[in-house]
């Protein structure tokens, strides 16, 4: 296999991020990549623990001897797996490696999510450890599994196994910043129990595509569409206009990622077509204007299918479904008082799929309030079950809250004056971070996250900047030498 990225500074940190690259590690799937991690602790001759769940930490003693405290280095082994819609046949993520390929200043993957979020960590941490010239503290490296399906990894770590007190996570994706906070967060399924009857008629598919998408907190305000409530806005309309029987409704991948697409497919009778095909026109057109200058490629469209005769949801099942969708909150639920530009609240409806027996409602709750994260599962739980739904909780995380007095922020903000000669961004984040599971299961532990530009994460179109990752790994080696 090609080197795309020899040559690019900081060398080592690039071939360790090539080298992951080609080894598939989606949330879930992530034995390979432990594996891989393990080997290097043993050819490097290092100290390491993996736990039952694949969580690996390394240890490596520095330069500053044993009364210096050790530093805890933190991100997270798997990745999002998304494919832009003409690769959906030509990659399985759980046994391809990544297409890398550079332009410019950007490293991305050829028709899928890269996987810097947070892939990158993982190869400045290995580039660290192998590196016996630094002067730099003991290290103890944390590589955690399944943060992206709700830090399932973190959560399940025994930090009793960790030294340190100082923790810098690496899944930052905005040079120049320094995180001090992050949301909470829950994922809830919602299920409607549905019941079928036989319909017959021409059969139409409904899409909604070409959506930008991206990651659920990250982007949460950018004002970008839900492909599967807009999918729900216009079910509704046609409702409203013309009978029809769903056949089937899905969209989404992951609820960490606001929705690209959606799809269903419904039968009508062949005396409504016309008037379906203008409804459909013209709700394109005004849902289309409702988000310009945000989804400028964004398509809603019908596909006639001819005839058809199927299993459909039979009227009350099809009601509760579209009433769900109509109704459940979305997006920013409310602003941070404390910092102008930050959500506080959220919610993402990121997957719904529909099977013989249920349709579900896959939604992704996130809060830097734990009392307004309940608050807004309450209401979620009270919609569904007076809906005829069941209400059931996947994950629950907590947040990173902000720490008055802290002296590792103090020590790399005062470092990113010295080497960038201006001031860095202090901020909080309303994504979430493995540094809230951190933050409740150890005492005094003193946090930040950093790292390098990382742009539409969680989509296909995510790409790494690759001066920003050597400015990020210089700065690291600072942070270290200086704490």
């Amino acid at each position: 296999m090609d080197n795309v990225l020899a040559g690019l500074q900081p060398e080592r940190v690039f071939y360790y991020f090539e080298e992951i690259s080609r080894i598939p590690r989606p949330s879930g799937r992530c034995g390979m990549i432990s594996d891989y991690i393990v080997d290097f602790a043993v050819s490097h001759e290092l100290y390491y623990v993996r736990d039952d769940i694949g969580n690996v930490l390394i240890r490596k003693a520095g330069s500053k001897g044993a009364d210096h405290p050790a530093v805890i280095l933190q991100g997270h082994m798997d990745m999002v797996c998304e494919k832009s819609y003409d690769y959906e046949a030509k990659h399985d993520f759980t046994k391809d490696g990544l297409k890398l390929a550079v332009l410019e200043d950007y490293i991305f993957a050829k028709g899928t999510t890269l996987g810097a979020d947070d892939g990158i960590a993982v190869a400045f941490m290995l580039s660290i450890l192998e590196d016996d010239t630094l002067d730099i503290p003991d290290i103890e490296a944390l590589f955690t599994v399944d943060e992206e399906n709700g830090m399932r990894g973190a959560l399940a770590f025994d930090t009793s196994l960790l030294t340190g007190k100082l923790l810098i996570n690496l899944d930052h994706e905005v040079f120049g910043e320094i995180l001090t906070c992050s949301a909470g967060g829950k994922r809830v399924k919602c299920s409607i129990p549905v019941t079928y009857r036989e319909s017959a008629g021409i059969g139409y598919s409904i899409i909604v595509c070409g959506l930008t998408g991206g990651h659920s907190g990250m982007e949460i305000d950018k004002g970008r569409g839900n492909a599967n409530l807009i999918l729900g806005r216009i079910m509704h309309t046609l409702a409203k206009n013309m009978d029809y029987s769903i056949k089937y409704i899905g969209g989404g991948l992951t609820d960490s990622a606001i929705p690209r697409e959606a799809k269903a497919e419904i039968i009508i009778d062949e005396a409504d077509t016309d008037t379906l095909e203008t409804i459909i026109e013209q709700y394109s057109a005004i849902i289309c204007n409702e988000f310009e200058g945000i989804e400028e490629n964004m398509m809603i469209y019908a596909e006639n299918k001819g005839g058809d005769h199927a299993k459909c949801l039979d009227a009350e099942s099809a009601d509760r479904i579209l009433f769900l969708l109509n109704t459940i909150p979305d997006g920013i639920i409310k602003m941070s008082r404390r910092n102008d530009g930050l959500v506080r609240t959220s919610l993402n409806s990121g997957i719904m799929k529909l099977t013989d027996s249920e349709f579900a409602l896959t939604v992704n709750m996130r809060s830097l309030a734990e009392s307004e994260k309940e608050a807004l599962a309450d209401k979620i739980e009270y919609l569904i079950e007076k809906t005829g739904g069941t209400y059931t909780e996947e994950y629950d995380y907590p947040a990173w809250e902000y720490q008055e007095d802290s002296d590792l922020r103090r020590s790399a903000f005062e470092v990113y004056q010295k080497i960038f000669l201006h001031n860095p961004q202090l901020r909080g984040f309303h994504a979430g971070l493995e540094c809230g599971v951190f933050y409740d299961k150890m005492q005094d532990i003193d946090i930040i996250s950093v790292g390098p530009d990382i742009n539409n994460i969680h989509t296909p179109k995510e790409k790494l900047s690759i001066s920003s990752t050597l400015k990020a790994y210089e700065y690291l080696l600072e942070i270290l030498k200086t704490v």
